[in-house]
């Protein structure tokens, strides 16, 4: 970690690890520019586990935090049809659910958590440590309170109390497996074990344009692969759609609403205080704090004096090397992100102003403040038309919802459909055959509308089922069932089909013959070359790596590291051609390397045996709890789970 890393530490004061099984659900910062519309107040119940709630609050909390660390992740490509796509609030909604399971679990296996054991894990969390100490309470409350929102003392050792508890329950369950030190040892070596290989790779591509197939060879190539090419069910839809959008187009956000939303959201407008600053560190660490302190002066004295460059001096003395060659540049900062007293210093100093000499625990420090931005806030005037959008979306939301709950009782059958698709101005779509896997027109993929439509019975509805763009019923207006094509239907298909299977053949003959030649051969490479064949040689690479024009082969990791060192294989099949190897180099593992490996490694293989038999006590546990979901405060919060 650098300098500029550990003085801006409180950036990120709670994001460390506790060693836990499950710790997701202390979610210490939650992005609250995020504002997934829930239709439902914070409080109220999603689901009961044993008496104990997972609420509206918490479930938008979890939600927010992973839908904000997706688009980190992948930017723009994460939208809001992908996450549903995905299925995150389903999964979201499951976490809670099994958290609180595993802590009525851990409270009828009789365990808790005592006040003791919270303060000794706060007193061991880095988070909480400055020079390997603990920062003392008033720091500690300090920094839960620069969280994005603030967290009160009871709110996190709340949290951390559960985790613990859940923690407890893990060891309780699993603390007698082990794995033995022959099993530490065998695999490490297959984990690091490494080869080098000459590869002569005879791919089924390059013999394609030498294969020929004639009418005569496909249709008894096809009658003994007929259901290969089995057409799956198809269904044509018939679809009406209250859509999103058109309700929204009818909507008004009175302005009363709309500055009632802008005061309750205000943080989302607010832009921190920062201070721009450049510094000169000198530490003390080991040395006479005399001496630095009078050569800290002595910097001070010449960067007050008229005329002085700051960022020269920050050059020459600074023993900052994050940034001492940037003249000391430390770029724009808020409040929380540096050490307390380096942080009063300088949000003190007007742009322009040097500091004294400011002690902290990096050193002695002379800050230059360059710049000053206050506190600000949009006013609502700037932001009213995005305010006034978001407000529509959310209640166009909720209207769809409403209209596609009212009219699911009267619309039952075909009849019933195009009703109230007249009655209420709804757009009627009627699609092709579709598979069931295969996109709807109008809609794209929409797995759970099409599962939906592939269950209905003959005349049916679907109940108002939840896509992208708003709700749906459907029915079903032509059926094809699954069947066995003629030959003259998937001919083509057919026709590549064996042209490849012949080329593979081709590629395994042709590898087998040339195997033979290389393995008597006493220049590999020469062989190759003469028989028309490209050696290609790897990097030591260890199993599970890509091989040239092969990918990723078992079969070839298999004989690879079976093989001695010069040892030549026979012809290799894998999904992409044939291949002949040669050992070229084989690194084993040292008894240094093992003995250095071997405890990380025990601590992976441990706790992966030991999740696998959580996870299954968990799955039999949770059939003897009292769960319930509340399906109707679920569908305003995710529109349908």
């Amino acid at each position: 970690m650098t300098m500029l890393d550990r003085m801006r530490r409180h950036k990120g004061w709670l994001k460390w690890s506790l060693a836990l099984v499950v710790l997701t659900f202390v979610v210490f910062y939650i992005p609250d520019f995020l504002t997934q519309p829930t239709g439902a107040a914070p409080n109220e119940v999603l689901a009961e586990v044993e008496g104990e709630t997972v609420t509206v609050g918490s479930f938008t909390r979890r939600y927010n935090a992973q839908v904000q660390a997706y688009r980190n992740a992948y930017g723009g490509q994460m939208n809001d049809q992908l996450l549903k796509q995905l299925g995150i609030d389903r999964q979201i909604l499951q976490q809670l659910i099994d958290e609180e399971a595993m802590v009525a679990e851990s409270r009828k296996q009789g365990l808790s958590i005592n006040d003791v054991e919270i303060r000794e894990r706060i007193l061991a969390l880095p988070g909480f440590q400055e020079n390997g100490k603990f920062v003392g309470e008033q720091r500690y409350r300090q920094i839960l309170q620069i969280q994005n929102p603030p967290l009160s003392t009871a709110e996190f050792e709340n949290s951390l109390r559960r985790a613990l508890l859940i923690e407890k329950l893990r060891t309780a369950l699993t603390g007698w497996m082990s794995v033995s030190d022959s099993d530490v040892a065998a695999e490490f070596k297959r984990r690091n074990e490494k080869v080098k290989l000459d590869v002569v790779p005879v791919t089924a591509a390059a013999f394609l344009d030498q294969v020929r197939v004639s009418d005569a060879e496909l249709a008894p190539y096809f009658e003994a692969a007929k259901d290969k090419y089995r057409i799956g069910e198809k269904r044509k839809i018939k679809y009406a759609q209250v859509n999103v959008d058109q309700v929204r187009q009818a909507i008004t956000v009175p302005d009363t609403e709309i500055a009632a939303f802008y005061q309750q959201n205000l943080a989302q407008y607010q832009s921190p205080a920062q201070v721009r600053a450049s510094h000169i560190l000198l530490k003390l660490e080991g040395k006479d704090e005399k001496v630095v302190t009078a050569l800290a002066e002595d910097v001070l004295k010449k960067a007050k004096a008229p005329g002085a460059d700051f960022a020269a001096l920050a050059q020459q003395y600074s023993e900052d090397d994050t940034n001492n060659m940037n003249g000391g540049d430390l770029d724009y900062f808020g409040r929380g992100r540096m050490v307390a007293e380096f942080e009063q210093a300088a949000f003190g100093m007007k742009a322009g102003e040097i500091s004294g000499l400011v002690r902290t625990a990096f050193g002695i420090h002379i800050i230059k403040v360059v710049d000053n931005q206050p506190e600000q806030t949009r006013p609502l005037a700037e932001v009213r038309s995005e305010l006034e959008d978001q407000l529509k979306w959310q209640k166009a939301q909720a209207e769809a919802e409403r209209i596609a709950k009212s009219l699911e009782a009267t619309t039952k059958t075909a009849a019933d459909l195009d009703k109230i698709a007249r009655e209420n101005s709804l757009a009627i779509v009627e699609t092709g055959l579709v598979g069931s896997d295969e996109p709807i027109e109008g809609l794209g993929s929409q797995p759970e509308l099409s599962a939906g439509v592939f269950a209905l019975a003959e005349g049916g509805v679907t109940p108002a089922m939840r896509v992208a763009t708003g709700w749906v019923f459907a029915t079903v207006t032509g059926r094809q069932d699954s069947y066995v094509p003629k030959l003259d239907e998937v001919k083509a298909r057919v026709s590549d089909d064996l042209r490849q299977e012949k080329a593979a053949e081709l590629a395994k003959q042709r590898a087998a013959a040339i195997a033979t030649t290389l393995k008597t051969a006493k220049d590999f490479a020469a062989a190759a070359k003469r028989a028309g064949l490209e050696v290609k040689t790897t990097e030591l690479v260890a199993r599970g790596s890509a091989i040239p024009d092969l990918g990723i082969s078992e079969a070839v990791d298999e004989a690879a590291f079976a093989l001695p060192e010069g040892g030549i294989s026979d012809a290799i099949s894998t999904p992409t051609g044939t291949a002949v190897i040669r050992v070229v180099e084989k690194v084993g593992v040292t008894d240094a390397e093992l003995a250095s490996g071997m405890d990380v490694l025990r601590d992976e293989l441990v706790n992966v045996r030991r999740d696998k038999f959580f996870g299954a006590y968990m799955q039999k546990a949770k059939g003897n709890l009292k769960i319930n979901i509340h399906q109707d405060t679920l569908t305003r919060v995710v529109g349908g789970i």
